[in-house]
């Protein structure tokens, strides 16, 4: 597979399914970071897990903050505002406030 057809099937996976209304579709790079580093966060201690722990939070809230402003419909900007806030919350609890 050469790197025009990987671009496009990635392409084609971002605008979901269905065109007019997704319901399905692959997950953007923040998300797919936020996973990643969740997953890192899951299996490590210590500085490691410090550091995938932050980069969990900083690439959920992008993640968020792109669907709130960008959503392709208001249940993905709903969506993206519960992130928003679910990231606030559990920071919140995490500082002690």
């Amino acid at each position: 597979m050469n790197d025009s057809s990987l671009r496009e099937l990635w392409n084609r996976g971002q605008r979901g399914w269905s065109k007019d209304a997704p319901i399905a579709q692959f997950p953007n790079a923040p998300l797919l970071t936020a996973i990643a580093a969740w997953i890192v966060g899951h299996f490590t201690s210590g500085s490691v897990h410090d550091v995938a722990s932050a980069v969990f939070y900083v690439a959920l809230s992008c993640f968020a903050w792109w669907e709130v402003t960008d959503g392709v419909n208001r249940g993905r900007r709903v969506m993206g505002a519960a992130v928003l806030l679910f990231v606030v919350v559990s920071l919140a609890g995490k500082l002690g406030a």
